[in-house]
C-alpha cells in the first residue's frame, strides 16, 4: 500500500500523504522525473527524501519509488475536489436536517466502484464522503478503501455514532482520513437525544468521539446550535476544549433540499450570523457534488440540472460549467435587486429559501429593514 501520492495540480505536481493536510510542491520537471522512476522500478530520488523527512518525519531512503508512491494521472478538466453522498440514510432524525426525508437508497457496490473510477479519472484529488450518515452504509468500508487505493485524499463528515465499532475505527486508524468532521448536537444526553430524536444517541456519540481521539485521528467538530440546545452552547465549546480539538459553530439553518421549510423553526435567532457577501465559488468549475445515485451537480444545494456519471462518465462533466453559470444568474425574484452587490447568499441557496417561502430575514437583506 502506498505511503504517498504524487499528482499533477495545475502547472506543477504535489506530493501528498494520506491522513495529512500537508503537501509538497514539485516543479513539473521533477514530477515527470518521479513518474519515470516509478515506472522503471527505481528508488526514491535523493532530492525528495529530505523534504519528505522534514515534512512528515518519514525516511524513504532506499525505498522503491513504486512501492512508496502512487502516481496519479491528470484529469481532462480542472476538477480537483468533490463531495459524495454515499447514501442519504441516517441513524439520527435531527430536527434541523436539510435532507428532509432520509431514504436509504442509492448505488450498489458495483455502481459505487464505477462512480469512484469516474471521480479518479476526472482528476479528483480531495474527496469528501458524506451522507446521511456515511458510516452506516454497508458498502462504506470497501468504498473507502477503494478511494484510498485510487489515491484520493479523503475527508469524512459523520455524526460519530459508528466510530465505536471496532471494524470502523480500525479502518480509519489504518487508513486515516485527512479530516474527520463530527457534528455535535448537545452536551447532555437529554438535549442531544431531543435534537436528534434518537434515545441513546448521546452515549454512542461520546464513546465514538473519545475512541477516535485516542486513535489519533484528525478531528474537527461542528457545533450545531439550534433553539433546543442553545443553553448548552458554552458546555459544547468547553467539551471541545477538553478534547483538544478545533471546532466551528453553525447556527444558520437552511430549508431542505426539496425546498420545504421544516428545519427553519429550529433556528436560534440570537445566534444567527451575517454571512460575508457572496463573490463567487468554484462550484461546477473546480468542484462538484455527487449524490447517492452518481448524479453530479455543481454542489449540494444546486442539485438541478445534474449529470448521470454512471451513464455518461467523465465526459458528462463538460456541461457542469454551463450549468453553474445558469444557476448563478440573479433570477426568480432577485433580478434588478439594488443590494445584489452585497448579497450574502448564492443564487441556488436563495432559490431554496424562496421555494420554502421562508421569511426574507432568513436569507435576504431586504428582510432586515
Amino acid at each position: 500500500m502506498h505511503q504517498f501520492v504524487a499528482t499533477p495540480f495545475g502547472e506543477q505536481g504535489l506530493i501528498l500523504r494520506p491522513g495529512s493536510a500537508k503537501a509538497l510542491q514539485l516543479p513539473h520537471a521533477r514530477f515527470e522525473e518521479l513518474r519515470a522512476l516509478v515506472s522503471a522500478s527505481g528508488t526514491v530520488p535523493g532530492w525528495l527524501i529530505g523534504p519528505v523527512g522534514a515534512q512528515w518525519n518519514v525516511d524513504l531512503a532506499g525505498h522503491s519509488a513504486g512501492d512508496a508512491i502512487l502516481v496519479r494521472e491528470a484529469g481532462p478538466y480542472d476538477f480537483s475536489r468533490a463531495t459524495w453522498e454515499i447514501n442519504l440514510g441516517c441513524d439520527l432524525d435531527c430536527i434541523m436536517c436539510y435532507l428532509g426525508e432520509k431514504r436509504f437508497e442509492g448505488l450498489d457496490m458495483d455502481g459505487k466502484r464505477k462512480l469512484l473510477a469516474v471521480l479518479r479519472d476526472a482528476g479528483v484529488i480531495w474527496l469528501q464522503i458524506t451522507g446521511g450518515e456515511p458510516l452506516i452504509d454497508p458498502d462504506f468500508p470497501e468504498a473507502y478503501r477503494l478511494a484510498h487505493e485510487m489515491g484520493m485524499m479523503l475527508e469524512l463528515l459523520s455524526n460519530g455514532s459508528r466510530l465505536r465499532k471496532p471494524h470502523i475505527l480500525n479502518l480509519l486508524r489504518t487508513l486515516p482520513p485527512t479530516k474527520l468532521t463530527l457534528s455535535v448536537y448537545g452536551a447532555t444526553a437529554g438535549t442531544y437525544d431531543a435534537v436528534t430524536r434518537r434515545r441513546g444517541g448521546f452515549a454512542r456519540f461520546r464513546e465514538g468521539v473519545h475512541k477516535a481521539v485516542d486513535a489519533g485521528l484528525n478531528i474537527d467538530l461542528s457545533l450545531i446550535i439550534v433553539q433546543d440546545n442553545v443553553h448548552e452552547a458554552d458546555a459544547m465549546r468547553e467539551w471541545a476544549g477538553q478534547l483538544g480539538v478545533p471546532y466551528r459553530e453553525y447556527a444558520n439553518i437552511s430549508p431542505t433540499i426539496h425546498g420545504t421549510a421544516e428545519p427553519l423553526p429550529s433556528q436560534s435567532p440570537q445566534y444567527l450570523t451575517n454571512r460575508a457577501p457572496f463573490t463567487g465559488c468554484p462550484a461546477g468549475v473546480t468542484f462538484f457534488h455527487a449524490d447517492p445515485f452518481g448524479r453530479a451537480s455543481i454542489c449540494k444545494v444546486g442539485r438541478e440540472p445534474n449529470i448521470d456519471l454512471i451513464a455518461e462518465g467523465v465526459e458528462g462533466l463538460t456541461r457542469l460549467g454551463e450549468i453553474a453559470e445558469s444557476l448563478m444568474l440573479r433570477t426568480g425574484g432577485c433580478t434588478g435587486c439594488q443590494l445584489s452587490d452585497t448579497c450574502r447568499v448564492c443564487r441556488p441557496m436563495a432559490k431554496v429559501f424562496q421555494d420554502a417561502k421562508a421569511p426574507l430575514v432568513n436569507y435576504c437583506q431586504h428582510g432586515e429593514r
